[in-house]
Order: C-alpha cells, then sequence, then structure tokens
C-alpha cells in the first residue's frame, strides 16, 4: 500500500497558488518530479494522473471568489466536488463554512487534502468515494472548478449537478473555456484572470468564470 502522505511530501513543494496567496498547497513545480512525470511513468508506477497536484484555473476562481465573498459560505455546509488538492473546501472554511467537506475517488488527492488542510490551519471533512450516485442533498452549496475537461466525467457530473440544484442546493461552477461546459442554465457571477504555465495549459494565462448552475 502506497504512503501517500509521505509520497506527497517527497514530490511537491510549498507553494500559493498566484490567484490566492494567502493559502499554501502541496504543489508540483518546475523542480518537482511530479511535474516531468510522463503518462509512461505513472503507468509503471501505478499512480493515476496526479491532477491533485497542481492549482488549476476553476479551483483558484472559485477559491478567490469565496474568500472575497464569504457571506456564500458562512454557516452553510460546503461541499467542493472532485476537489483534488482541497484548494475549493479550504477556501470555505476559512470563510467560515459550518461544515467544509472535499471528496474525491482518488486516494492520492485524499491525502493532499488532509495534508493542505493541516497546512492552512483547518479541518475539512474528506469523503473519498463517487457521490455521483446519491440521492439527498449532499450540501447547502456545491463547488464545483475544472470538471468539463472530459466529456464522460462532464456529462456524469453535470447530471448530478443539475439534480443538486433541484433538490435545493446552489451549485457554483468555475470553468476556463473547457470543451463540455454546458452552454444554458448558467448565471455568470464572476471573471477572474488566472496564471498558468504552457505547460499544463495552451497559454500562460487563462479566464476563469465563476457560474451560478
Amino acid at each position: 500500500m502506497t504512503d501517500w502522505s509521505a509520497f506527497i511530501q517527497a514530490h511537491t513543494e510549498i507553494l500559493s497558488p498566484p490567484l490566492v496567496p494567502e493559502l499554501r498547497l502541496h504543489l508540483a513545480s518546475a523542480v518537482t518530479p511530479l511535474w516531468h512525470a510522463t503518462e509512461a511513468f505513472l503507468e509503471r508506477t501505478g499512480l493515476p494522473p496526479p491532477f491533485w497536484a497542481f492549482a488549476w484555473p476553476g479551483g483558484q476562481a472559485l477559491a478567490r471568489h469565496i474568500l472575497d465573498h464569504p457571506e456564500l459560505a458562512r454557516g452553510r455546509s460546503v461541499l467542493d466536488f472532485a476537489a483534488g488538492s482541497g484548494l475549493v473546501a479550504i477556501a470555505a472554511a476559512r470563510s467560515g463554512a459550518r461544515r467544509a467537506i472535499a471528496s474525491d475517488i482518488d486516494p492520492a488527492a485524499c491525502a493532499a487534502m488532509r495534508l493542505n488542510a493541516a497546512l492552512n490551519g483547518v479541518a475539512i471533512e474528506i469523503w473519498p468515494e463517487d457521490i455521483t450516485g446519491g440521492t439527498e442533498r449532499a450540501a447547502d452549496l456545491i463547488l464545483a472548478g475544472d470538471v468539463c475537461y472530459e466529456r464522460g466525467m462532464a456529462e456524469r457530473a453535470l447530471a448530478w449537478l443539475r439534480s443538486q440544484t433541484q433538490r435545493g442546493a446552489m451549485v457554483l461552477l468555475a470553468d476556463p473555456g473547457r470543451a463540455y461546459r454546458p452552454q444554458d442554465r448558467l448565471e455568470e457571477l464572476a471573471r477572474y484572470r488566472v496564471p498558468t504555465s504552457r505547460d499544463l495549459e495552451d497559454s500562460e494565462m487563462r479566464e476563469a468564470v465563476v457560474w451560478r448552475y
């Protein structure tokens, strides 16, 4: 069994995402092995793609929006869906959420969330399973960043998010122009220019939009 906490601490640096400098995360950088990991290396070592090791534009935009508008999270149960690093859940906890929850099916992501929450001095709940089959309202506020990059993932996630709005949850979706973002049922709340790397994105700056779904 992989000791994910030890792996993460050995293969990342503690850095602040550019749009959310008040928070710190264990992230891959140009000087860490994960940054240079190839698909062949990941397959050979049995590692899933380390999405948790990067602060993606949508997640940064959601975290910034929640920190700038803490009334959205204050006193509520807040779920960071497909949370990766847990950045958005950490921002919700900082903003006074009654419960800050992060869900992800990747065990490495779950370990990263624990480390990152401790690094920022907050407590979050971690749900290490696929929650898209649930029929109850998962939280008062559901935050989903960067879930529209792959067709299968987007279709499943968006169907579940729609069902959550029907159960009375507020759903905020943040996306930097991915191919499978929905084209309707969206109310724009804010736009953020997020510095990125050409090693991860197709430009050095992406515009991420926060939508109410």
